[in-house]
C-alpha cells in the first residue's frame, strides 16, 4: 500500500465529532468506564464453565481480607490483581493479629536463654511443624531450614550436594534463573553442566550415562507458561538404581533431585509423604503462598539425605557448638536447623508464618480447597481469553501452552495480536494495563529456558540481541515483528471471576479490530535484518509511515505557516519546565536548546537518571535561569530557592557513568552537600545532580565532543569535556533534539477525555490537561495574518517532514512514543490514568501510543568562534515542509 494510503487509513482514525459520539456510545456498551466492567457480546464469551467461591463465601472473604484491593470503605474493586506468581495478597486478619503479637508479647533472639527468647525458639519450633503438616510431610522424613528467600534455599541446596567430577548437573528447560545459577556453583566441582527437556531426563539418569554424584534440578510449575511437571523423579531415579543391587539403604544413589516448588506451593498441595520416595531438597517462597512476609524462604531437607552433605565452606554465628580462635577447628551442632541456619534468623518473620497459616486455613478451609479453586479460575480464564476475537474471526490472544493433556497450572503467557495476525508490542499493553488498574507481569519472566521456546529465539538470536543494547525489561517489545518477551496473568487463592471479566473487558475494549498500519523497526532492527535503511538520521520510526511523499519529492505547494507559542527547557531531566519568556531568543547550540537536559538527578545506586514516572514530586523542582548571573535557580514547595552555577570551569565535579535509554554515557556529579541534600529533602530519597559540562557555559563547549577527558575527578579550571556512547549531538533527553506539539492537537485530546472520562481519576485537574503536560520544547499553533494560513488540524503533524524557522531547518524524526509519565499533573505531581489512557485508544503507531513529534536539525555544525548555531523565539513563525 502506498505510505499516502497508509497515512489517510491512519488519519481517518480522527472522525468528525458525529462520529466520535457513535463511536462513544458503542464503547460504552461494551464497557463500563466507571468500574472497568466487561459486557462480552455472547458470541464472543459463551462460558459453560463455573468458578468456585468456596461456597458463596469468596465475596464476604475479599472484602474483609483484602480491602487493598478496593476504594477506601467501598465495595468498588480498585485494583484487578493478576500477577499471584510474582507475589499473592496478605490477608487483613494476618496483618492485624502479627501487630497485635507485636505489641503485647517480645519476640527475641532465640540464642539467648531468657523468657522471651525460649517464648520465641518454642514459637519457632511450632511454625516448623505446621509447615510440615501443610506440605503433606513430618518431622521425621524432613527439617525446616529457613532462608532468606527461595533463591537462597535453592543455593543452598546446591553448596550442600556432593557433586564430583565427573558427575552432571542436569537441569530443566522450564527452570526459574535461579535454579540455572547452580551450574557456577557446580563447575566449580568439575561436574559436566547438562541443560534439558523434561523429557529427555529418563535418559540423562541412565546407569550407563551416569559417573559420579550427581545433582538433577527442575521447577514443579513453570513460572513463564504453567506447565507442571510430576514430583516423583526422585522415587523413578530410587527404583531405578536400588533395582540393581548396588545401593543399601546407607548409600546415596549417584543423583541427588532438587525441586523448586516456590511457584507450585502457592497453588498446589506437595503432599511429600505421598510419594514413595521424597526429592532431597525443595525450595519454596512464604511470601508466595500467603503474601507476607518477604524476605523468607523454606529449604525442605530430607533427613535420610544430611549424612551424605558436602560439609560447609562457612558457618555463622549459632551454628557451631564449639569454635577455636586461632585453630580451623570447630563443631557444628548436632540439630540440621541450627547447623545450616548461619546467624540470628529472620524470627519475626517466622513469628507471623503462624497467623499467615491462621488466615489462611480460616480464609480457604486448606490448600487442597484453594488448589480446587484456584484451577476452576484458571479454565474460566483460558476459556475466556480463547473466545475474545476480532470481528474477522482472529482471535485476538495468542496463549502459550495450555493446549493439549499436560498439566497446567495458574499462569497464563500470551501475546496480543492484532486483525491481520501480526504481534502487538507487550509492553505498550502493561502500560495501559496500568492506568486501568490492572496489576499483570511482562517479560520473559527470569525463565531463560522456556521464553526461547515460546517465543521461538535461540541462544545465539538473544546474544546477538544483547550485543546490540536490548535487555530482559526494558521497553523493546518487538523485534522484526516478533515479540522477545509476553504478557503473563496469574491467579491466586482469592482471584474471583469478575477479575478475569474486567481484565477481557479491558482487551476487548482496547484491542478489539485493532489494525497496525504497517511494521516498523529501529536502528538496530535494521542491522540485523540488512534490509535497506528508509528512515530518517534519528533511527526511530520510518519515514513513509509518516508522510506521503518522500523527502526527496518536491513540495507540493501545501506548505503550512506555523506560530512557535511558546519554548520550553527542561534544565533537569523529569523535573517541571521552564517557559522561556515571550520574545526572548533562545540559542540552539549543536544539542539542542541550551541548557535543555543538561543537569539530571541521580541516585547512589543506580546508573540510571531518577525519572518522573517512578518519582512524581521531580514536577515540584522548578528550574529557571538567569543569564545575567549564570546561575540556573531550583524552587520547590517549603524549600528556599538553590542556586546552582551554570559555569562549568567553577563547578567541583567527578566523573561517573549514567544509563540514558540503555545507553552508556559518561556524566559529572556535582559535589555539593548543599544541592544533594536539598534535592534529598524534596524528592524523599537520597540523591545527587549530576551535569554535562559540555552543555553548559565553559570553554569547551566550543569544541567538538570527541576530545575526551582523562581525568576522573575534575575541580574548579579542570578540563570538562565528556565522552560518550550514543549520538554525540544530544544533551541528556531520550531520542531526539526538540520535541514539538500542537496546541490544536492537545485541544482535540482534552475533547476526547472530557467526552469519555469517569466522575474519578480523570485527569483533568484544573479543568483541562493542556500541552504542557506532555513535555514539549515548542508548543505551536497555526499561524494568522499570513497569506498561506489556514486551519490547522489536530494531529496533522504526523504528515510533517520538516520545518525551517528563520534559516534553521529541522527534519521530523518521527513520533515520540509515550508512557505512564503523561499521566503525572506537572502543578500538583498527581498521577492520573488520563492522558494516557485515551491516547491509548486513539492515537496508536506501529501499536505505539504516540503524541507529538521529534526534530533534529539539519545540517548541525557549531557556530564559529563559539557564536550560537542559531536562535529562536515564541512568536516566530516557521514554514511547514509536507
Amino acid at each position: 500500500m502506498h505510505s499516502s494510503r497508509l497515512l489517510t487509513k491512519f488519519l481517518s482514525r480522527f472522525p468528525s465529532k458525529s462520529s466520535q459520539n457513535l463511536s462513544k456510545s458503542s464503547d460504552a456498551d461494551l464497557y463500563d468506564q466507571n468500574s472497568y466492567a466487561v459486557a462480552i457480546p455472547e458470541k464472543q464469551h459463551q462460558s459453560v464453565l463455573s468458578v468456585d467461591d468456596y461456597d458463596g463465601r469468596l465475596d464476604a472473604v475479599r472484602l474483609s481480607e483484602y480491602p487493598q484491593l478496593f476504594e477506601t470503605g467501598t465495595s468498588q474493586l480498585k485494583t484487578v490483581f493478576l500477577d499471584h506468581t510474582g507475589s499473592t495478597l496478605y490477608a487483613a486478619s494476618h496483618i492485624k493479629a502479627v501487630a497485635d503479637e507485636l505489641l503485647t508479647h517480645i519476640p527475641a533472639n532465640p540464642h539467648s536463654q531468657h523468657v522471651a527468647s525460649q517464648w520465641t525458639h518454642l514459637k519457632i519450633e511450632q511454625i516448623r511443624d505446621r509447615l510440615l503438616q501443610f506440605f503433606g510431610t513430618t518431622a521425621e522424613r524432613y527439617a525446616v531450614v529457613f532462608t532468606a528467600n527461595a533463591t537462597a534455599a535453592i543455593r543452598l541446596a546446591g553448596e550442600l550436594t556432593p557433586m564430583e567430577k565427573p558427575g552432571v548437573f542436569c537441569y530443566t528447560r522450564e527452570s526459574h534463573t535461579s535454579v540455572v545459577g547452580v551450574r557456577n556453583l557446580a563447575a566449580e566441582c568439575g561436574v559436566t553442566i547438562c541443560p534439558t527437556d523434561f523429557d529427555d531426563i529418563d535418559t540423562v539418569i541412565l546407569p550407563t550415562n551416569t559417573s559420579g554424584t550427581s545433582l538433577l534440578a527442575y521447577p514443579a510449575q513453570c513460572n513463564f507458561s504453567g506447565q507442571r511437571f510430576p514430583m516423583n523423579m526422585a522415587s523413578k531415579i530410587d527404583h531405578l538404581y536400588r533395582q540393581s543391587g548396588d545401593y543399601d539403604e546407607d548409600n546415596h544413589v549417584p543423583w541427588w533431585v532438587l525441586i523448586d516448588a516456590a511457584g507450585y506451593a502457592s497453588s498446589s498441595p506437595l503432599k511429600l509423604d505421598a510419594l514413595d520416595v521424597g526429592p532431597d531438597f525443595v525450595a519454596a517462597s512464604m511470601y508466595k503462598i500467603f503474601g507476607a512476609p518477604t524476605g523468607l524462604g523454606v529449604l525442605l531437607v530430607k533427613r535420610s539425605s544430611i549424612p551424605h552433605f558436602k560439609p560447609k565452606r562457612f558457618f555463622g554465628g549459632g551454628t557451631v557448638a564449639n569454635l577455636s580462635f586461632d585453630r580451623r577447628w570447630q563443631e557444628f551442632r548436632h540439630d540440621i536447623e541450627s547447623r545450616l541456619e548461619d546467624g540470628t534468623i529472620n524470627y519475626q518473620s517466622i513469628l507471623s508464618l503462624s497467623h499467615a497459616l491462621d488466615a489462611y486455613m480460616r480464609n480457604f478451609s486448606s490448600i487442597d480447597r484453594a488448589s480446587r479453586h484456584i484451577q476452576s479460575v484458571t479454565d474460566y480464564a483460558i476459556e475466556t481469553l480463547r473466545s475474545l476475537s476480532h470481528s474477522n474471526g482472529n482471535r485476538i490472544c495468542h496463549i502459550y501452552g495450555h493446549d493439549d493433556g499436560t498439566k497446567w497450572g495458574p499462569v497464563v503467557a500470551f501475546n496480543l495480536k492484532d486483525t491481520q495476525g501480526k504481534f502487538i508490542g507487550y509492553y505498550e499493553v502493561e502500560k495501559l494495563a496500568v492506568m486501568a488498574g490492572i496489576a499483570l507481569r511482562s517479560g520473559r519472566f527470569c525463565n531463560p529456558g522456556s521464553s526461547q521456546k515460546w517465543l521461538q529465539f535461540t541462544t545465539p538470536d538473544l546474544m546477538r540481541l544483547s550485543a546490540m543494547g536490548y535487555a530482559c525489561g526494558d521497553e523493546h517489545d518487538l523485534i522484526q515483528g516478533r515479540p522477545v518477551g509476553a504478557l503473563r496473568i496469574s491467579f491466586g487463592a482469592m482471584t474471583c471471576k469478575l477479575e478475569i471479566d474486567k481484565f477481557a473487558g479491558f482487551l476487548m475494549r482496547h484491542y478489539q479490530n485493532f489494525t497496525q498500519p504497517v511494521s516498523c523497526m529501529t536502528e538496530k532492527e535494521h542491522k540485523m535484518s540488512k534490509m535497506p535503511k528508509s528512515y530518517s538520521s534519528s533511527g526511530s520510526i520510518p519515514q513513509e509511515l509518516l508522510s506521503p511523499m518522500t523527502a526527496k519529492e518536491p513540495r507540493d505547494g501545501s506548505d503550512l505557516h506555523i506560530e512557535i507559542e511558546h519554548v520550553v527547557i527542561y534544565p533537569v531531566k523529569s523535573c517541571h519546565g521552564w517557559v522561556v519568556p515571550r520574545g526572548m531568543a533562545w540559542e540552539l547550540t549543536y544539542f539542542g536548546l541550551k541548557f535543555d537536559r543538561a543537569f539530571m538527578i541521580m541516585r547512589h545506586n543506580s546508573k540510571a537518571p531518577m525519572q518522573q514516572k517512578r518519582y512524581p514530586r521531580m514536577t515540584l523542582i522548578r528550574p529557571r535561569i538567569d543569564l545575567d548571573r549564570s546561575l540556573m535557580i531550583l524552587e520547590a514547595p517549603d524549600r528556599p530557592p538553590l542556586e546552582v552555577s551554570l559555569l562549568a570551569d567553577s563547578m567541583n565535579l567527578e566523573r561517573t557513568e549514567s544509563l540514558v535509554c540503555g545507553n552508556t554515557v559518561q556524566v559529572f556529579r556535582i559535589i555539593s552537600d548543599e544541592t544533594s541534600s536539598w534535592l534529598s529533602s524534596v524528592l524523599g530519597v537520597s540523591c545527587y545532580l549530576a551535569c554535562d559540562p559540555q552543555l553548559l557555559i565553559s570553554d569547551t563547549s566550543v569544541m567538538s565532543p570527541d576530545v575526551l577527558s582523562q581525568a576522573d575527578t575534575l575541580s574548579s579550571g579542570g578540563s570538562l569535556l565528556t565522552p560518550r556512547s550514543r549520538r554525540d549531538d544530544l544533551a541528556f533527553v531520550n531520542a531526539a533534539q526538540l520535541l514539538m506539539v500542537t496546541s490544536e492537537s492537545a485541544a482535540q485530546v482534552d475533547r476526547w477525555v472530557k467526552e469519555e472520562s469517569d466522575t474519578g481519576n480523570s485527569g483533568l485537574e484544573g479543568g483541562r490537561i493542556g500541552p504542557m503536560r506532555y513535555r514539549p520544547n515548542l508548543i505551536v499553533k497555526a499561524a494568522s495574518g499570513t497569506e498561506m494560513s489556514r486551519r490547522l488540524e489536530p494531529f496533522e503533524e504526523l504528515k510533517w517532514t520538516g520545518l525551517n524557522v528563520g534559516s534553521t531547518r529541522f527534519q521530523v524524526s518521527g513520533p515520540c512514543r509515550r508512557c505512564q509519565m503523561i499521566g503525572v499533573n506537572q502543578e500538583s505531581a498527581n498521577v492520573l490514568k488520563e492522558p494516557f489512557s485515551t491516547l491509548a485508544r486513539r492515537m496508536r503507531v506501529n501499536g505505539q501510543v504516540v503524541f507529538g513529534i521529534y526534530l533534529d536539525k539539519i545540517d548541525n555544525a557549531y557556530g564559529e568562534s563559539g557564536n550560537a548555531c542559531a536562535f529562536i523565539t515564541s512568536g516566530a513563525v516557521a514554514e511547514i515542509t509536507i
